[in-house]
């Protein structure tokens, strides 16, 4: 039987961009498969993984899936290891498991010509700030200061970076802040925080990564008026392209055939 059946699973899921993105990929490259959404908790999650058939290749996981992924796949790739989190599953002799957000976050920030960080900091300490986390020690950060409502839901963080070899620091979002090269925003869709608290930020923030895109512009994005913002559609792009790559041939660090079309393509279906 052809592997050719793939979908994005989470719940949320109607919002989903990446069924269109798939497709756009898809088209380019000339393959025949089928990408679709389904919307899945997870409760739902290990009955419904255990109901599919072997026409399955693939599956892109969002939130609230990430940690319960982890848990299926019986391989993973060193970003999963590192995060706890898998966001590509991939048919095979076993269950392979990836997280492409961590990739995605650097190539969306070397495409802005954000190539090297030194200090970093991180609004949000779940599962995205686990993969900002990895990304900005990837590109050089030796000092990570993390901002979370609670601080010990950063603790998972601090682990990461003494893994890692990088200082994480937990502040107070209301804290005075230092400044910084370049600012990751993982706060969910719609956080509002106050001018007093996000005008400091902006100040000494350096560049902003948000990795929300809906509402675009964001509350933060509007606050960094004199610094480079870049989009969480960047992200979604990019991370779809290591996804795929993944579906392809398994490895998401070996480019596509006529790469530059097919992220032409996707980058149109947004």
């Amino acid at each position: 039987m052809t592997r050719n059946r793939l979908a994005v699973w989470g719940d949320p899921i109607a919002h989903s961009k990446s069924p269109d993105l798939h497709a756009a990929a898809y088209r380019v490259l000339g393959f025949d498969w089928h990408y679709g959404r389904r919307q899945t908790d997870t409760a739902d999650f290990t009955a419904a993984l255990a109901g599919l058939d072997d026409s399955w290749r693939g599956l892109s996981l969002t939130m609230p899936l990430k940690e319960a992924a982890f848990q299926a796949a019986a391989t993973h790739d060193r970003h999963a290891e590192l995060t706890g989190a898998v966001n590509t599953l991939l048919w095979g002799d076993v269950l392979a498991g990836f997280n492409t957000d961590v990739g995605g976050i650097v190539d969306s920030l070397t495409a802005a010509d954000v190539h090297h960080v030194e200090r970093v900091r991180i609004l949000g300490a779940g599962a995205t700030a686990a993969s900002a986390l990895v990304a900005a020690a990837e590109m050089g950060a030796s000092e990570i200061e993390v901002r979370a409502r609670r601080p010990e839901s950063a603790i998972a963080l601090e682990q990461i970076g003494h893994q890692m070899g990088v200082v994480v620091r937990t502040h107070a979002f209301e804290s005075s802040p230092e400044p910084v090269d370049l600012t990751i925003a993982t706060l969910p869709s719609g956080t509002a925080l106050s001018e007093e608290t996000v005008t400091p930020l902006a100040t000494h923030g350096g560049a902003l990564f948000d990795a929300a895109y809906a509402p675009w512009p964001s509350a933060l994005a509007v606050a960094w008026r004199e610094h480079t913002v870049i989009s969480g559609l960047e992200m979604l792009l990019h991370q779809a392209v290591r996804q795929i790559r993944i579906f392809d041939h398994g490895d998401p660090a070996v480019a596509l055939p006529h790469e530059d079309a097919v992220v032409a393509a996707m980058r149109a279906a947004l």
